[in-house]
């Protein structure tokens, strides 16, 4: 018998070997939000695109624990160089995830191993 409280708790991680879909799916120099549902669940991250390359991250600030976009996925500062939290502006690293700016200047944002297996965006372990 499953919980009915698990269903709705959300998830910090996700498992590996889960096909988010084609690189395509985001364009270079953006972001997009996944969210899936899992038996245990719901996960919220995004994931960044940079030419061949893709970075994911849970979908929650440090600081707050809030998710980072208030619009659909509006992660990045209008440039494309920085991940932004649209509650507090924080502004993250894309490469790592560090806090570079605002109220959690030295915490990181969780990351979510995600990569790239013949063009599809493909969560990792």
């Amino acid at each position: 018998m499953s919980d009915p409280q698990a269903a709705g708790a959300r998830l910090a991680a996700t498992p590996a070997g889960v096909t988010l879909g084609p690189l395509a799916l985001i364009a270079d120099g953006a972001a997009r939000n996944f969210v899936l549902q899992m038996r245990a669940g719901r996960f919220h991250g995004f994931v960044v695109r940079r030419g061949d390359t893709v970075v994911g991250y849970v979908d929650r600030c440090p600081h707050m624990g809030v998710p980072l976009a208030q619009a659909l996925d509006g992660y990045l500062t209008p440039d494309g160089g920085l991940i932004a939290c649209s509650w507090h502006s924080a502004l993250f690293r894309i490469d790592d995830g560090l806090c570079v700016g605002g109220p959690c200047s030295g915490q990181r944002l969780a990351s979510w191993p995600v990569g790239i297996v013949d063009g599809m965006i493909v969560t990792q372990g």
